[in-house]
């Protein structure tokens, strides 16, 4: 099993973004130090970050022993999970078919719950001018992807079979499923997979990582 001896450098805020690298590092157990990125001041704009985050968002994070012992700098939360689970050997599965499967439910986070659920937020909650049409549009998308999430932990405990890189993705983003509409009623798959993962210590701190900040 590869091991870690010098700190993960994570480049980061307790969103529900930065919530999957704080959880994937908790689950692995490996050393790691939290740089917290306050947006509201531009520091995602600062040259040093930017040079390891060229989109000026996080997450982003340096492994000073990346491939062939030399650090890598690493942007993109779900390419953040996939290297570190590829890295050390867990969360993310060594069969090929087990493999397409966590990688069509990262992508799905990535693609779709992500930033369906963020431009729900952004024009019910933030945006100056309230648009019925956009928070229609997003709040019935959200509503959607909670359905087919719903469809997919039907008979499992997990997204695609065991504990993987797809759950860590999705579940900062369903931790607020009551504002979002969803119902024990109507998702009970969902709001027992939330419960099964908040359960879980490492994913109850890196969850609140960072909040008190």
């Amino acid at each position: 099993m590869t091991t870690q001896t010098q700190p993960i450098q994570a480049y980061s805020l307790p969103t529900p973004n930065g919530q999957k690298v704080h959880v994937m590092l908790e689950e692995l157990g490996v050393p790691w130090v939290y740089h917290r990125i306050d947006i509201g001041k531009g520091e995602q704009f600062a040259p040093d970050f930017l040079a390891i985050s060229p989109n000026n968002k996080i997450p982003a994070i340096v492994d000073p022993e990346g491939p062939g012992g030399e650090p890598i700098s690493i942007f993109e939360s779900g390419a953040i999970l996939k290297y570190l689970g590829l890295k050390f050997g867990q969360l993310y599965p060594t069969d090929p078919r087990q493999q397409v499967k966590v990688d069509e439910w990262l992508f799905w986070q990535v693609g779709g719950f992500g930033p369906m659920l963020g431009q729900n937020n952004h024009f019910t909650l933030y945006a100056p001018e309230k648009i019925p049409y956009a928070i229609k549009r997003y709040g019935e998308e959200t509503l959607r992807l909670f359905r087919v999430l719903n469809t997919q932990l039907e008979g499992r405990d997990y997204i695609a079979g065991d504990y993987s890189i797809a759950d860590i993705a999705s579940i900062g983003w369903a931790q607020s499923w009551e504002r979002y509409g969803a119902t024990r009623a109507e998702h009970p798959n969902v709001i027992a997979w939330i419960e099964r993962l908040n359960a879980r210590p490492a994913v109850a701190r890196g969850l609140a990582f960072g909040k008190a900040s």
